[in-house]
């Protein structure tokens, strides 16, 4: 039998007859299949097999021109001729292992990275671009409103907004109404109470646009052309924003705002009592917040006004209702539910 032939792994396993045969055939250097079926008290038939294994695996050497002298191999001389090529195989599967992996993570970077994704016109785009300076803020914004063809949907939380930001809009938002886009915008309802911010509300609904407030809102957001291009701030970064123009979800937000519109109350046409109603909404919205456990810094955040106004508020709400403490004004106000909640 050719002793060079290689097997496989799977065959390569010794069995508890090739064991016992192999210490046989080692002490005594011969091999008598009969004398070795007698003593280990195997089949005879299974020691030939036997045999024949173990010179097939290098174990075992006969003296080809007699089978009876055979011999004991060194199980690490044998080894080398079934280990070595496994090596070699496991060595060259890693190598192919390292290789695709490799491959597969510059396709994994390719797809993530979005400055490699095309619009539908085949311009590169970025689904979400984050821009963390106010001065490229604005010039974002003033480059999409000059895009804008069909409407854009602004969220403004706040009451007050700076001069200089209203001047800006009211270029911006002229442009827009004059070549037919629709403009509507949410401000919270202490903008109500703001002279300027209120000039320049009446002056853009003259041309067209629409105003409602709320006397909570979920954040800042400038949306444009339905699906196309959403502008949503940083977080815990008053200055920056992240452009948003992957259509799905600059539709979800688009649902977050139309939401929010419905449930807002118009501002055209505001009567005194309309504005009474709006202040007792306001008061509500405070007392709902302070027995919620929120601070002062949160409250006025949420309600759009400025830290001491809004603690202006805290201070007469709490002596309206008789209340020493946040939480008894939370527990009167629940028990009074047709007073100021």
């Amino acid at each position: 039998m050719d002793q060079n032939v290689t097997i496989s792994s799977s065959d390569s396993i010794l069995d508890e007859h090739m064991y016992d045969l192999y210490g046989w055939v080692l002490e005594r250097g011969y091999f008598d299949d009969g004398q070795a079926a007698e003593d280990l008290g195997v089949d005879q038939k299974e020691v030939v097999k036997a045999f024949e294994r173990l010179i097939l695996l290098g174990l075992i050497r006969v003296d080809p021109s007699n089978r009876l002298r055979a011999r004991a191999v060194d199980p690490d001389v044998a080894s080398v001729r079934h280990v070595l090529p496994l090596h070699h195989t496991i060595r060259r599967e890693q190598e192919k292992l390292d290789r695709l992996t490799s491959d597969f993570t510059r396709l994994r970077e390719r797809f993530l990275n979005p400055a490699r994704l095309l619009d539908p016109s085949g311009n590169r785009c970025q689904p979400f671009k984050v821009i963390p300076d106010l001065d490229e803020v604005r010039a974002a914004l003033t480059r999409a409103a000059a895009e804008c063809r069909q409407e854009m949907l602004t969220m403004q939380p706040g009451g007050n907004r700076a001069p200089e930001a209203l001047e800006e809009a009211r270029a911006r938002d002229h442009a827009l109404l004059s070549r037919g886009v629709t403009m509507r915008t949410l401000y919270h309802h202490t903008a109500r109470f703001n002279g300027p911010s209120l000039a320049y509300m009446d002056e853009a609904v003259s041309r067209g646009a629409e105003y409602r407030t709320a006397h909570e809102l979920v954040g800042r957001l400038v949306l444009f052309d339905r699906t196309r291009m959403a502008f949503i701030p940083m977080a815990d970064d008053e200055d920056g924003a992240v452009c948003i123009s992957e259509p799905s979800v600059v539709a979800y937000l688009r649902k977050v705002f139309e939401m929010l519109w419905t449930r807002a109350t118009p501002l055209t046409g505001a009567t005194a009592a309309d504005l009474g109603q709006v202040a007792k909404e306001l008061d509500g919205s405070i007392l709902q917040l302070l027995a919620a456990g929120l601070k002062d810094e949160a409250i006025a955040r949420r309600v759009g006004m400025s830290l001491r106004t809004t603690r202006r508020h805290i201070a007469d709400i709490m002596k309206q209702l008789g209340a020493e403490s946040r939480f008894q004004a939370g527990v009167l106000a629940a028990r009074a539910r047709g007073g100021l909640i």
